[in-house]
């Protein structure tokens, strides 16, 4: 049930729009390829379990999680304006 001149369906749209949208950005951030041996930021060397756990990956877990804090999303709201989920 939509309000105004929205149409039906229109709050619904705005939410599967965000949740892609969400899902697309994890996707980006996914490493691919060969793993290194030895981390891009410190050099520490990258222990035989992680390589084999995750493909791809670049950085030891301290750089990695560092590398995640600073990449945290400054918003926590929808950026496409719902008053629904302003009002939360």
């Amino acid at each position: 049930m939509a309000g105004g001149w929205a149409r039906d369906g229109a709050v619904q749209d705005q939410i599967d729009a965000s949740v892609r949208d969400a899902i697309d950005q994890v996707r980006r951030r996914i490493p691919t390829g060969s793993s290194l041996t030895h981390c891009e930021e410190c050099g520490q060397a990258i222990p035989q379990a992680r390589r084999e756990a995750v493909p791809g990956v670049r950085h030891c877990v301290p750089c990695q999680q560092q590398i995640d804090a600073e990449q945290q999303p400054s918003r926590l709201y929808n950026r496409r304006g719902s008053k629904d989920s302003q009002l939360r």
